[in-house]
């Protein structure tokens, strides 16, 4: 490719020739703006000067990363691990801009990611509310989350008014990312303060369901070695159409960069985000018409709350040896508070001694709960060597990686201070409850009060910790000048406990295992614009490995007696990928398209009742195949696409239950495609959209099969296809100021997420809204 065999252009380089792609009139090469400093004092002409670099850098921030025009396309992956360009990474790699994600509309991380070809979104157990639950490729991932390369294991909100971009890995990736990551991994780089410039960006917006957003990022150099940026939050909304579930957000990033010498640099920054939610757990599936039912009343209670706070610090220290040497460390201290006390409502009949409507149809009301404290310090030492061996140049990277991760997850005592005001017949009996209608089938009044629930802070029941030392290398390899060689191994050794307390009385797990994954890839550049390649690479996932679950084995919480938890195996996961690359449009467009067979060993089945810890070990076994195919960047000068689209089929191999065998996974799409489109009708005026699509999918524990109805032959619980069309368009009011209009879910499609495997409850997308943005840049 010509990323390998020619001088690369630098990400600044490419970024200039993308601004002027895209027809700024006030953007010049680095030499013009070393030229024009003559009659300037500004930092980045001060820049310019003394290295080019940074000029281009510079010109990159403030020409391209400003709102006049916008960059789809980023060659590089923001984990330094990965030193091929993306076209020459064997392995689907969806890199999600910042420019793309603010046209999208779109903040929170939950809903950028399930936009996305082969991700769907899953459900905790009973209503569990913890943070962002991700599936990747049909296999869970709400703990495969990393910031800057370094896992997040928080279940937290996520936002992303501090991120660069984000990072999708399609397929396991043990060898990057440790344990877990079965389908993928996700990645999320965050702005980093730079001296390369001086930056300012404000942005305020206001919209439908009571709207508001500001944003504001400055970087400033105070020194030639020392800089300081600021981002900051403040956020608040009702969910679309559901009047009374509301989103509030509040959050700050500082980071700093000193510039020791040339070969020594230190990049630390804080995090806080503060995210207070009113939760929905949206509809159910009625089993008699098998739909979920439509427009469901807004019934959260006063008390109901999602909370999250994330503190972090994190510090990165570089120091190149010589010009072939580099050593590089991250490390971070995090925590974080979580809690959620949520309502849920499910389609009931009254008993027939229910005193005011026996035998009628009702909506009753039921409370989920839960609280988690997570406390974490991990730090990444890497050292990359870009050497010449036998003749063959290689790109070596070695890393040890250590990681300590406590969890406190307890209970809210509740009590209901009102009175209950129907009676419903239940597993127990005829049990007194909460009905939301009425014995005409009219809502009643003050919906929002019927429960009057209080509550304190209850007992913990389940300590749960995990220390792990890892071992890496992996290795880039020009075998020729058209074929490159990629392979890495990795080791894990962990010391795990989780000390429950549950229906089984108080059970202390106790165990530790090694566990070893790797990667091998081949890449064949077939012209200087194209190339196929090959790779195989795995994954493992340990028993109990999900933090928020203590002794419940469904949902990937703990399976077995203690004992029979310390026997168990890893679950071993293998990839086989066969895919191509291609850079189109002199380099301005990148296309991929591969097929992928995705096979997990070894799964850990709940047996029976899975709130038990009965489990039948490594008795399962699935699969998924599928073909992707994605297009970034600009098709013309004034046309810009990012496009994913995937075709899969999942399949139960064996189970413990041979009615299991044959079935599909939950919570699994087998089509899916996400299409944002931009055009630049002219230098001022720019109009986009989106279009999202997701197939039918079936409810029912992560990683396992749907649930299925023997006797009717058919899935139990069904997540209808859905499809979402967004507008954007910019303009371009002044040289400091733009503004953005975006309206989501323009056809106001009535569209659900992801189902509990009960159907309980079935989450529910946004109505159709409609936000304005303005933006001064300084």
């Amino acid at each position: 490719m010509k990323s390998r065999h020619q001088m690369p252009l630098s990400l600044g380089a490419k970024a200039v020739a993308t601004a002027l792609v895209f027809g700024s009139t006030n953007l010049y090469a680095a030499d013009e703006v070393v030229e024009n400093c003559d009659i300037s004092s500004s930092v980045e002409c001060k820049a310019a000067k003394s290295d080019p670099a940074k000029s281009k850098e510079a010109m990159e921030r403030i020409q391209v990363h400003g709102v006049r025009s916008s960059v789809y396309l980023y060659d590089k992956s923001g984990d330094k691990r990965r030193v091929a360009d993306l076209v020459d990474t064997p392995q689907v790699i969806t890199v999600l801009t910042q420019d793309q994600i603010q046209e999208s509309g779109k903040t929170d991380l939950k809903d950028i990611l399930s936009a996305q070809a082969g991700v769907t979104l899953g459900t905790g157990e009973n209503g569990n509310a913890f943070g962002d639950r991700y599936i990747i490729r049909g296999h869970e991932a709400r703990s495969d989350v990393f910031v800057d390369g370094l896992r997040d294991p928080g279940m937290t909100t996520r936002e992303s008014f501090a991120t660069e971009q984000v990072e999708i890995t399609k397929g396991p990736s043990s060898t990057f990312a440790g344990r877990g990551s079965s389908g993928g991994a996700i990645n999320s780089v965050t702005k980093k303060a730079s001296t390369s410039y001086n930056f300012g960006r404000v942005d305020a917006a206001v919209g439908t369901d009571d709207h508001t957003r500001f944003t504001a990022d400055y970087n400033v150099p105070l020194s030639d070695d020392v800089a300081l940026r600021l981002n900051g939050l403040i956020a608040q909304e009702d969910k679309p159409g559901r009047e009374g579930i509301s989103r509030e957000r509040n959050g700050a990033q500082v980071s700093m960069v000193f510039n020791a010498t040339d070969e020594l640099s230190f990049i630390a920054d804080g995090y806080y985000l503060d995210a207070q939610d009113v939760p929905d757990l949206g509809s159910y599936f009625d089993r008699d018409t098998r739909k979920p039912i439509e427009d469901i009343p807004v019934y959260a209670q006063e008390e109901d709350f999602l909370n999250s706070e994330v503190m972090t610090f994190t510090l990165r220290t570089e120091y190149e040896l010589s010009d072939n040497i580099t050593l590089y460390n991250a490390t971070r201290v995090g925590k974080t508070e979580n809690g959620y006390i949520t309502t849920g409502v499910s389609g009931r009949t009254r008993d027939v001694t229910d005193p005011v409507a026996p035998g009628v149809d009702t909506l009753s009301l039921s409370t989920h709960q839960g609280r988690q404290e997570v406390e974490y310090l991990s730090t990444q030492f890497n050292l990359f060597w870009n050497t010449e061996l036998l003749g063959m140049k290689n790109k070596w990277v070695f890393g040890v990686e250590y990681t300590d991760q406590e969890v406190d997850n307890g209970v809210y005592d509740i009590t209901y201070n009102n009175p209950t005001n129907c009676l419903v017949p239940g597993r127990g009996g005829v049990s007194a409850s909460y009905c939301i209608l009425d014995g005409n089938g009219e809502t009643v009044d003050n919906v929002n009060q019927l429960m009057g629930r209080t509550y304190t802070e209850g007992q913990s029941d389940a300590l749960y910790s995990i220390e792990t030392i890892s071992a890496y290398f992996m290795d880039t390899v020009a075998l020729t000048e058209n074929l490159e060689l990629f392979f890495g191994l990795r080791t894990d050794s962990f010391d795990y406990s989780n000390d429950t307390s549950g229906r089984s009385g108080d059970v202390l797990y106790a165990y530790s295992d090694n566990m070893y994954n790797g990667h091998i890839g081949l890449v064949y550049d077939l012209t200087e614009d194209g190339n196929i390649y090959v790779n195989y690479s795995t994954a493992t996932n340990i028993n109990g490995g999900e933090s928020d679950l203590g002794a419940n084995c469904g949902y990937g919480g703990l399976c077995g007696t203690p004992d029979q938890a310390r026997a168990a195996d890893p679950e071993l996961v293998e990839n086989i990928e066969l895919g191509t690359k291609w850079m189109l449009f002199d380099d301005s467009v990148m296309f991929s398209a591969s097929i992928f067979q995705i096979t997990k060993n070894d799964v850990m089945e709940s047996v029976g009742d899975s709130y038990s810890t009965l489990g039948s070990l490594n008795t399962g076994k699935n699969r998924v195949q599928g073909i992707e195919f994605g297009m970034v960047g600009n098709i013309t000068e004034d046309f810009s696409v990012q496009f994913s689209a995937a075709v899969m089929d999942s399949e139960v191999l064996a189970s413990y239950n041979e009615d299991n065998v044959g079935l599909k996974l939950s919570n699994f799409a087998d089509e899916s495609a996400y299409l944002q489109l931009r055009y630049q009708v002219s230098d001022d005026f720019v109009v986009g959209g989106s279009y999202t699509y997701q197939g039918e999918m079936y409810g029912g524990q992560p990683d396992s099969a749907a649930g299925y109805d023997q006797q009717n032959s058919r899935y139990s619980i069904v997540v209808p296809d859905y499809q979402v069309v967004g507008l954007f368009a910019n303009y371009n009011a002044t040289d400091a100021i733009t503004l953005r209009m975006n309206v989501g879910n323009v056809l106001n499609e009535e569209y659900w997420t992801a189902a509990y495997r009960s159907g309980s409850f079935m989450y529910l997308g946004d109505a159709r809204n409609a936000r304005l943005t303005a933006t001064y840049e300084f």
